[in-house]
């Protein structure tokens, strides 16, 4: 019989690509959110919500993808603060339910951020300066410190893909080379680990199919340049001539490079796929 997963955020940037991904792994697949209508819309915040969810699924695994994301605000939002005590409370609500793993979806911007031009491994110093990373750091350790309950935790790189804010990199540069118009960027200095939600979503589900545990880094492992995403997607639309790199002002205190050591996601959670992130940005230039 099919194991039950249980996916929270489900209407989410990367939770909604998640139920697809998982039902290929052989998981009997329930997906909540708050934000669609359901038997399983739930709101994770209320504690009354979170039990009669688990009583009603009965999940053996959960990939918590839920989170407070709002565009422009999640950083800094007081509601990652909301999220860290209503994810803790389901994690320890889950493992006393029986449960037996839980995938939490961290970030990079938990790590250090101190130049340097190696790959990030899951061993970099945990140094979060946001208010966003500092609660998914809290989180990781939290669910580390949970005794009789199999947990790994996902840092996500650079993510593109379906249902990204039109305000972002990606999106907006395909939608003003969609229309005609000039696709205005700043200098596009910055390397990135940039990786498509269709790929991340097939790691998620390979890494909830596995005993690992711990932190595990998602990402594609290869370092692009913005300027070179930029330019990849004009080429790829056939409009280079309206690519205005260098049209807007750079983000005082970027990072010069990002970019995930992916050897525990190759090696020990056996996920070998390769990224495909040219193909993936072709997919984003389609209406």
């Amino acid at each position: 019989m099919a194991e039950r997963v249980l996916v929270t955020g489900a209407s989410g940037f990367v939770g909604r690509l998640l139920p697809a991904a998982l039902a290929a792994r052989g998981f009997e697949v329930h997906a909540t959110a708050w934000r669609t209508a359901g038997p399983l819309r739930a709101n994770l915040l209320e504690d009354t919500d979170q039990a009669a969810l688990l009583r009603a699924v009965k999940p053996g695994v959960i990939v918590h993808a839920a989170w407070y994301v709002e565009h422009g605000r999640f950083w800094t939002a007081p509601e990652n603060r909301d999220w860290l005590e209503a994810s803790t409370a389901l994690a320890r609500r889950f493992a006393e339910a029986g449960g037996r793993r839980f995938i939490g979806l961290g970030t990079c911007a938990e790590y250090a951020t101190e130049p340097d031009d190696a790959l990030w491994p899951e061993s970099r110093l945990i140094a979060p300066v946001t208010p966003y990373g500092i609660a998914k750091a809290a989180l990781a350790a939290r669910l580390a410190a949970l005794e009789g309950l199999s947990t790994a935790w996902a840092r996500l790189f650079h993510l593109f893909g379906p249902g990204e804010h039109p305000d972002r990199l990606v999106p907006a540069v395909a939608l003003a080379l969609r229309e005609g118009r000039e696709a205005r960027c700043a200098s596009g200095r910055p390397i990135r680990d940039f990786a498509s939600t269709w790929f991340v979503a097939a790691a998620l589900a390979a890494l909830a199919a596995s005993d690992v545990t711990g932190a595990v880094n998602i990402g594609s492992g290869e370092g692009r340049s913005i300027r070179d995403i930029a330019e990849t997607l004009a080429r790829l639309a056939g409009r280079p001539e309206l690519l205005r790199m260098g049209a807007l002002p750079d983000r005082p205190g970027e990072v010069p490079r990002m970019v995930a050591d992916t050897t525990r996601l190759r090696r020990e959670v056996g996920f070998a796929a390769p990224p495909a992130t040219d193909e993936a940005l072709a997919r984003m230039l389609s209406p």
